[in-house]
């Protein structure tokens, strides 16, 4: 129940948070850079915690003391951002009224940034340990069972998370959070990140007292790899692994007296130890040797990972700059508001900023109900071309967007919206936009890792680092957007047109490289889960 409080704040963190930051006097064209720290933390921090947490010996159990520091971590992180620009007033930012200030803010963006990476840090602190808990509680055979409540809870989280983000009357039912630094808009983000607060606090209470843990024994935390696998091999070491630790550890619980009685410990142990030999990799706790690990497993790559490897990369070029950018484009192409121009531009990017969040809602709802959609769309017609399809799908959607940018804009300047009625039908086109893509987002969070599931089957322990490696595919991306997406779109004069028919383009070649290069699999399919969190 922990991944919707966590993904309640991550919902609000994608849509409010870009066009936040910029209020506070950050340019367009700076602002993708707050969002390095996801990627990067994502990539050191998040196998890390999962190592430590296999070998954690508290006495409340090896994944709940992660999931609590992390959830506390995502409480102060939030309220940090939400009372940013307070918190810079008082630090000495300036004392005129933000309805008539247009100015920037430093203080406040400074806190707001702080808050903000620590926010990414926390999220992916809890990411890890929670995924772990869920498969501890449940055991192999009730993985594709849990996977899918997991995700359910998750799909709640992300739906309440972008009605908040939608709603424009927390102010009014808050009146008190409003401030001479802080107006209408400043007030509903305040509002509505005090209450991801409390709902998580809830969620995280349901889950400690509920997910029962027995505590590590400290003979066993020498004997557990670093290399489990993270995806579910189908190798027969991986089924015998398997079998012998539910027998020792029923329903993924760690039991000390059946582990100290059992002969068959030393055993296991040394097949873990020969299966991460026999690959090649040596595994360590520190974040430098992940990441060694992670980098010198790409010597060691089963054939066709390396294609899935450029797909994936691609597949997520095309994606995160919609993921920074999706409501702002809103505000700003869709509405014409400005977040630091004359308040009825304020205004009216607030609007647009709002009616994205109601666009990502929509995007929630039609993910959830296309993960259903996945296996037997796989099953039918295979995993390679229903990845294919679903970024050849992101092509037309991305480049929707180009083309609405480009009426609306048209329309705008010549004052016809105002005849026509033109705007609402490229409002509700954009939220049609909005909506389409959830049905290619749940297979990107699904098929490239059910793929990495079957090429990786032969490799044993092997399986993890593969994931690693293609986690890796994920976050470079990231980075890359990150720093190039908002001096790109000022290159062009501004506004996020240029990111997205760049993405058009990323997605497009994502499409073909998966139809020519990715190799043939069979129709079977593995859920693996969603990507989580962010």
């Amino acid at each position: 129940m922990v991944a919707a409080g966590v993904q309640f704040g991550w919902a609000l963190q994608l849509s409010l948070l870009t066009p936040y930051i910029q209020t506070l006097g950050i340019d367009h064209a700076m602002a993708s850079f707050i969002w390095l720290c996801g990627p990067i933390t994502g990539f050191v921090v998040q196998p890390c915690v999962g190592v430590w947490s296999d070998k954690c010996r508290s006495k409340y159990g090896r994944r709940r003391p992660f999931i609590l520091a992390g959830c506390l971590m995502i409480c102060a992180a939030v309220t940090l951002i939400g009372f940013s620009a307070d918190l810079g007033y008082f630090l000495g930012d300036t004392t005129e009224h933000c309805r008539t200030y247009k100015g920037s803010r430093y203080r406040a963006a400074t806190v707001f940034i702080l808050g903000f990476w620590m926010l990414d840090l926390a999220n992916n602190t809890v990411q890890g340990p929670a995924r772990a808990l869920l498969a501890d509680l449940s055991g192999p055979d009730q993985c594709n069972s849990a996977n899918a409540i997991f995700c359910s809870w998750m799909a709640v989280g992300n739906i309440l998370g972008f009605s908040a983000g939608a709603s424009g009357n927390w102010h009014k039912w808050f009146p008190f959070l409003t401030t001479r630094a802080c107006c209408e808009a400043c007030g509903n983000l305040k509002a509505a990140f005090l209450v991801a607060v409390v709902f998580l606090l809830f969620c995280l209470s349901v889950t400690l007292y509920f997910a029962e843990e027995i505590p590590l024994d400290p003979k066993d935390a020498q004997g557990l790899s670093d290399s489990a696998p993270l995806l579910n091999g189908s190798i027969d070491d991986g089924h015998a692994l398997n079998e012998q630790n539910n027998e020792r550890f029923p329903n993924g619980h760690v039991d000390r007296n059946n582990v100290s009685a059992n002969p068959n410990t030393e055993e296991v142990t040394d097949v873990n130890s020969n299966l991460n030999r026999d690959n090649g990799e040596v595994f360590n706790d520190g974040p430098g040797a992940v990441l060694v690990n992670i980098l010198t497993s790409m010597r060691h790559l089963p054939p066709g990972m390396h294609s899935v490897l450029v797909v994936m990369a691609l597949t997520w070029l095309s994606w995160f700059p919609f993921f920074l950018f999706d409501t702002d484009w809103m505000g700003r192409e869709v509405y014409h508001g400005d977040p630091n121009g004359d308040l009825s531009e304020r205004k009216a990017y607030d609007n647009g900023v709002r009616e994205g969040a109601f666009g990502l809602l929509l995007n929630s709802v039609v993910l959830g109900i296309g993960s259903f959609l996945v296996d037997p769309l796989c099953r039918m017609i295979g995993a390679r071309l229903v990845w294919a399809i679903s970024n050849f799908t992101v092509f037309i959607c991305m480049m929707a967007t180009t083309i609405l940018s480009w009426i609306s804009s048209d329309l705008y300047s010549s004052k016809l919206h105002h005849i026509i009625g033109a705007n609402k039908t490229v409002k509700n086109s954009a939220l049609v936009v909005f909506s389409l893509l959830g049905l290619p987002l749940s297979i990107t969070y699904s098929v490239p890792f059910s793929v990495t599931a079957e090429l990786t089957a032969g490799s044993g322990g092997g399986q993890g680092l593969a994931t690693g490696v293609l986690n890796l595919a994920i976050v470079v991306p990231q980075i890359v957007v990150s720093l190039g997406a908002g001096p790109w779109d000022a290159l062009y004069g501004g506004g996020n047109t240029p990111a997205f028919a760049l993405a058009s383009i990323f997605s497009l070649a994502a499409g073909v490289l998966a139809v020519l290069k990715l190799p043939k699999l069979s129709n079977s399919y593995q859920s693996a889960g969603f990507h989580g969190f962010g």
